[in-house]
């Protein structure tokens, strides 16, 4: 596990869109209108509060849903698999007793709780692999798959082997996505976009604003007006490292 993230929502008076860049992890999302694991996804998503209501996700770190799975991680990216689905009566029950608890760390307790009695073994590979995504994360100048196995011991099949089997995604996905999120944060301080191109490993401007308008669902102008503010009304508890967009309707 890496931690539990909480979003609340009170009194909307109209529909209100979240729309969320995902990392290269594995979440357990209880809300309202869900309960499942979701695995990796690609692209980004959102989500439309309405009303009152609260989200709890569990996020796993890079490769730690490995040995909650018992395969692939792989097998899960881009998709959403229901949490009674994978874990019968006992996930249907935790569902419910998450979403009956008023108290959010309550909620938490138990999730936790249920996570630690599915009795995971211990695999060394998750810590390499977490430690292999901390690197693409923090190091802005792995801009490559072949600068990452370098630095990893690994060659470049073995790591993309790997990183599809623990994490659910490719290295060159994963540094990717990581450069976007960079990219968002220093757009966000009007650096610009030839010069984060050029800083990030993108062959030109352009390239940058493709992936980025399809990854947050507008260019980076665009991202540096709105500012990315929350609407009142809303409230993030614990929620680090999720590129968020927030619309109203």
């Amino acid at each position: 596990m890496e931690h539990f993230w909480v979003v609340t929502w009170t009194s909307l008076a109209e529909p209100y869109e979240q729309r969320i860049v995902s990392h290269p992890t594995v979440n357990m999302i209880i809300g309202p209108d869900f309960h499942r694991i979701a695995g990796v996804i690609r692209g980004g998503f959102s989500y439309t509060m309405r009303g009152s209501g609260r989200v709890l996700g569990a996020r796993f770190r890079p490769g730690g849903f490995r040995p909650f799975l018992g395969g692939p991680v792989a097998e899960l990216t881009g998709h959403f698999a229901e949490i009674g689905e994978m874990y019968g009566t006992a996930g249907a029950a935790l569902a419910e007793q998450v979403l009956a608890e008023p108290r959010t760390r309550s909620a938490v307790a138990l999730t936790e709780a249920f996570l630690l009695g599915r009795g995971p073994e211990r695999d060394p590979l998750v810590e390499e692999v977490a430690a292999l995504v901390a690197t693409a994360e923090s190091d802005v100048s792995v801009t490559r798959v072949d600068e990452l196995a370098a630095g990893s011991g690994r060659s470049v099949r073995s790591l993309q082997r790997l990183f599809r089997d623990y994490v659910g995604v490719g290295p060159k996905w994963v540094i990717r996505r990581f450069r976007l999120h960079e990219a968002a944060e220093r757009v966000r301080e009007g650096l610009g976009l030839a010069a984060l191109a050029a800083e990030l490993g993108y062959t030109d401007q352009a390239h940058l604003t493709r992936d980025f308008t399809a990854a947050v669902g507008m260019p980076p102008a665009a991202y540096a007006r709105l500012g990315g503010e929350a609407r009142p009304g809303t409230h993030r508890e614990a929620l680090p490292g999720i590129l968020t967009v927030s619309r109203g309707r």
